[in-house]
């Protein structure tokens, strides 16, 4: 899907949609300055949403990081038109909203205009003692049922940036190449 075309030296360059959603502080938007920077930066809860061009060895991706408030999680729709990677974040260590989490996955995943989505799920605060593993996430989620998304699970450490560079090689292995 070519969302977003620009030209740049005679050539165009598709920009990937992606979106990155979950619950408030599962660490969504550290994610995604990571992702720009390279290095942890103090954020707040996003009211709305941010977005930022994220470059990959040449493959283009705008990156919408969506608010996860209870009251923000019913606008989500708003934003799946030509998403082609939904980046799940999972806080690894709250396990008693892992349910919560479920039910908003499995819901996008009916959803028609996320229909060729690729899933991304990122297990974040693997740093924090006591975590759940990305097997032990996957299993809640029940990935495993999943037919219909190519998906992967990914541990990840949003402040160290552990984990996130094999995100973004899945992320580039998963778009209609350029």
């Amino acid at each position: 899907v070519q969302v977003f075309k620009s030209r740049f030296r005679g050539f165009v360059s598709c920009k990937h949609k992606v979106i990155i959603v979950g619950l408030d502080n599962a660490g969504k938007t550290t994610i995604l300055y990571q992702f720009l920077t390279k290095e942890a930066v103090h954020t707040s809860p996003t009211i709305g949403s941010n977005v930022e061009e994220i470059v990959v060895r040449n493959t283009h991706f705008m990156v919408w990081d969506i608010g996860g408030q209870e009251s923000l999680r019913a606008s989500w729709y708003s934003y799946y038109c030509n998403t082609e990677i939904v980046i799940l974040v999972v806080d690894s260590t709250d396990r008693e909203r892992l349910t919560v989490t479920k039910e908003e996955l499995h819901r996008m995943l009916a959803h028609e205009e996320l229909q060729n989505a690729a899933i991304l799920v990122l297990a974040n605060k693997q740093d924090i003692k006591g975590s759940m593993t990305a097997a032990e996430i996957s299993q809640c989620l029940t990935l495993d049922s999943i037919t219909t998304h190519s998906w992967h699970v990914q541990a990840c450490c949003a402040l160290t940036g552990e984990g996130l560079p094999a995100s973004l090689d899945w992320m580039k292995s998963h778009v209609v190449p350029n």
